[in-house]
């Protein structure tokens, strides 16, 4: 099958090309069919084979755009995954131009409130802060024609099934519900019957949990000794980029201010920190800006980053399904990768019951001797004193050709959508196509153009006036 055989309109297919999708995945083929035909789906797949396109590809298909209230609700376990949810629904809904929002706890109440008061056509949200919004009126729920839960079982580990539930039962009777989760345990099953009408199922078998591009060494080590290895590793390693995992934030900081000691340019992401601080970082590991990211397992779901050459374990995962996760942010799209797991004498248990749950054994590596990691320096300081290579996002493509323009007047100046979208067609040779998302806030507003027809909008904003007032017009940092 192709993407061009489901009947797609032309900007969906548009956005799924800049993206680079090729065909669809086992799950894409099977689910795409049936939500095309707005079916109650209960789909059974493990992370990382596909099943976000698979549910927003439909999603944004049917949304129609002219509705100013939301038509879809995804539910996602945590704020990563949620943010990456809504960054890929945004991408394939580009040039459909549709708005997606997402709301989890740690940001401000108030800028998600209005953002929800905007032209909204998708909301991705925390089950948690979805709730929030709901009970105090700011979250629309009558216009809500599509409801998917995803990771459907770790909602259950996190203990938010009732609020999943609570939600069900806010939302209109009328809708497609789809559930989507790597497991199906009876507390899915009873939610699905209760819930769900004429229930299609899908179930893609596991692909082998662990890729066999990647290599995997572990290091004994005593708790004490373990920033001295992780200095050795990095240095005779000499990785282009590397995630290291830990248990706790109070680990990850440890981690963090010995690289930032050494002058070894790295970030951190963990639960502590303010959502835009994490948002910040995760976007600059992305884009290459720089090699080395200390995280803890709740940042692992929504870790999509192409090219990372190694994964460091500087803590065992307390559970086997987490190593899983945490390796699987290398040896990505044919690519090569390396696993490496420091363990101490206390985390020997939770070792042995990751080596059983992955069916082999992980080979002890050598020890690193001061000798071999001092012929390394050298090699490994001039690595990092490099300038960052900048890597190629998904939205790179996708975005060549828009400008996203600034105007420093928005609803306190009574500015609305409208008045945007006339006083920029009121320029020669442009029409409501070449115009993306709209975004008014109270002092500002942002608007994307479209069509490599940016700068003749600025030139052009800038000799007029949108509703009688001159405002200053540029490209949007």
């Amino acid at each position: 099958m192709n993407f061009k055989d489901y009947g797609l309109c032309d900007e969906i297919l548009k956005s799924i090309e800049l993206l680079g999708y090729k065909k669809p995945s086992e799950v894409q083929e099977k689910v795409l069919p049936l939500a095309l035909k707005d079916n109650d789906l209960l789909v059974k797949s493990q992370t990382g084979s596909g099943k976000t396109a698979s549910f927003a590809i439909p999603v944004c298909e049917k949304i129609v755009w002219e509705e100013n209230a939301p038509q879809a609700l995804i539910l996602s376990p945590t704020r990563e995954l949620c943010v990456q949810i809504k960054e890929d629904v945004s991408n394939i809904g580009k040039f459909k131009r549709i708005k997606a929002v997402p709301v989890y706890g740690k940001q401000p109440f108030s800028m998600q409130e209005r953002a929800l008061k905007q032209r909204t056509h998708v909301v991705v949200g925390t089950p948690g802060r979805t709730m929030d919004h709901i009970e105090r009126g700011t979250l629309k729920l009558e216009k809500i024609k599509y409801l998917i839960i995803d990771e459907a079982d770790e909602m259950l580990n996190m203990g938010f099934i009732d609020q999943v539930e609570s939600i069900i039962k806010s939302l209109p009777k009328d809708r497609v519900t789809m559930l989507f989760s790597a497991t199906i345990p009876e507390e899915i099953e009873v939610l699905c019957k209760k819930y769900m009408k004429n229930v299609k199922k899908v179930e893609i078998e596991a692909q082998n949990m662990i890729s066999d591009r990647i290599t995997h060494k572990y290091y004994e080590v005593k708790e004490n000794d373990k920033l001295d290895l992780l200095e050795k590793v990095l240095i005779t390693t000499n990785p282009e980029t590397c995630i290291m995992f830990c248990r706790t934030k109070d680990n990850v900081d440890k981690v963090y201010n010995f690289m930032k000691k050494k002058n070894y340019p790295c970030e951190k992401i963990h639960g502590g920190m303010m959502q835009n601080e994490r948002l910040e970082a995760m976007d600059n590991f992305k884009k290459g800006k720089f090699p080395f990211l200390v995280a803890t397992d709740v940042a692992a779901r929504g870790i999509d980053v192409e090219d990372i050459t190694e994964v460091i374990n500087i803590d065992v995962p307390m559970e086997k399904e987490s190593y899983v996760h945490r390796i699987g942010r290398t040896g990505r799209a044919g690519k090569k990768g390396t696993a490496i797991t420091f363990v101490t004498p206390f985390e020997d248990r939770f070792f042995d019951e990751i080596q059983q749950y992955i069916g082999f054994e992980i080979e002890e590596a050598q020890p690193i001797d001061n000798e071999e990691a001092a012929a390394s320096l050298d090699e490994f300081k001039k690595r990092i004193a490099q300038k960052p290579k900048a890597k190629n996002t998904k939205q790179n493509a996708l975005n060549k050709g828009i400008m996203k323009i600034y105007m420093n007047g928005g609803k306190k100046k009574k500015i609305r959508a409208g008045d945007i979208v006339g006083a920029v067609c009121s320029i020669e040779g442009l029409t409501g196509d070449d115009i993306g998302i709209i975004d008014i806030q109270d002092n500002v507003s942002y608007v994307e153009i479209l069509n490599g027809k940016g700068n003749k909008v600025l030139s052009g904003l800038s000799k007029s006036t949108i509703k009688g007032k001159k405002l200053k017009v540029q490209i949007a940092k």
